[in-house]
């Protein structure tokens, strides 16, 4: 017997095509697709390819960036070192022909003038490159300029932990120490002041 609510399922007709399965289509079930492995190998290898080329090229790339450089680096220390032989050619000059003159028939006083106006020339050319002498008296010790080679007894308090005298003058090329000052340091072996300059009593004495 027939029921009434039941529906009537309808006919195929002719010519529509059949369902496809997702994994026929190359379809996960939730709709992405699947390479084949063939395809995801090559597909890999190409992509390795392209990285291992461009690594080999940046390789390349910066060995030649690198060796420019270099050779720049060298060119310019050496256009450097011509031209501060350029600057101190004439006071060479100069300090050649008192250095070779007879002191029989020169004056003592014409050698001597000669010689400081070689070292007023060679002191205007490195003054012009940034060259400064380290070699002042009085100033704090400092192991960033100075080397101490002994130390002295100061004769004042103040004068503690300063430079007394200057052994072997230092030099520095636009604030970079070339060479350091070989200096002398003073040290105070006395008794310090008290806070507010009223210098201490020593043990023992009374008042």
């Amino acid at each position: 017997m027939k029921h009434d609510d039941e529906q009537p399922q309808p006919a195929e007709q002719p010519g529509a095509p059949e369902a496809i399965e997702p994994e026929q289509a190359g379809l996960t079930p939730a709709g992405a697709l699947i390479e084949p492995p063939a395809e995801a190998v090559a597909r890999l290898e190409a992509e390795l390819a392209a990285l291992k080329d461009r690594h080999l090229r940046l390789a390349a790339e910066y060995d030649n960036f690198r060796k420019r450089t270099t050779k720049e680096r060298s060119e310019l220390w050496a256009k450097a070192q011509a031209d501060v032989l350029h600057r101190l050619v004439d006071a060479l000059d100069d300090l050649a022909r008192f250095a070779h003159v007879d002191p029989s028939q020169t004056d003592a006083k014409a050698i001597h003038d000669g010689v400081e106006m070689v070292e007023r020339k060679l002191w205007k050319e490195l003054d012009a490159l940034g060259v400064t002498r380290v070699d002042q008296l009085g100033v704090p010790f400092d192991p960033n300029l100075h080397e101490a080679v002994t130390t002295a007894p100061a004769d004042h308090p103040a004068k503690d932990h300063t430079v007394g005298a200057v052994l072997q003058p230092g030099y520095q090329l636009g604030g970079a120490l070339i060479r350091p000052a070989r200096v002398v340091v003073l040290t105070w072996q006395g008794e310090r002041p008290e806070d507010g300059g009223a210098a201490s009593r020593p043990r023992g004495e009374g008042g």
